[in-house]
């Protein structure tokens, strides 16, 4: 399926293409740089998701309008461990980067999808904005589970 988009639509998804390129190569970085083996596991699969994201946003770019791909969860499993002695100020670094990443992220997904006329589009970008948003739990979780961030359980 083809689609010709706006001007205004062309603009939004460039913003979202960059977004995606810095989620690839920070999630990346990130994978390297951290110390838990389990933190470097989900920002790997983070990592992935986001070169996804960023070739459907390519996709769409050039007129085409993909099929959603099913990729949620990915990376959830690593989290079902109590990790307390995981802690350390490196790795919160790291997680309290991308989880802010990833909340700006979704937010500007919201703009893009209200602002895209065409339905399959929509729905593409809210499939990878519940992506987006599944990463930022992911990351939530594991702060929680390491003791990085505090809740009023």
């Amino acid at each position: 399926m083809t689609v010709q988009l706006s001007r205004k639509e062309t603009m939004l998804l460039q913003d979202q293409k960059k977004h995606e390129e810095v989620c690839v190569a920070k999630y990346n970085t990130y994978a390297r740089q951290a110390q838990d083996p389990n933190l470097k596991q989900l920002f790997s699969n983070y990592a992935q998701q986001e070169q996804q994201h960023l070739e459907t946003i390519n996709q769409i770019l050039a007129g085409h309008v993909p099929q959603v791909t099913q990729n949620s969860g990915q990376g959830q499993q690593i989290l079902g461990k109590n990790l307390k002695g995981a802690n350390n100020s490196h790795d919160a670094g790291l997680c309290s980067d991308m989880l802010m990443t990833e909340k700006y992220i979704s937010n500007t997904y919201d703009t893009a999808i209200f602002e895209t006329r065409d339905s399959n589009i929509r729905q593409v970008l809210n499939h990878i904005q519940k992506e987006e948003q599944e990463h930022g739990e992911g990351i939530f979780n594991y702060m929680k589970n390491s003791g990085m961030y505090e809740t009023d359980n």
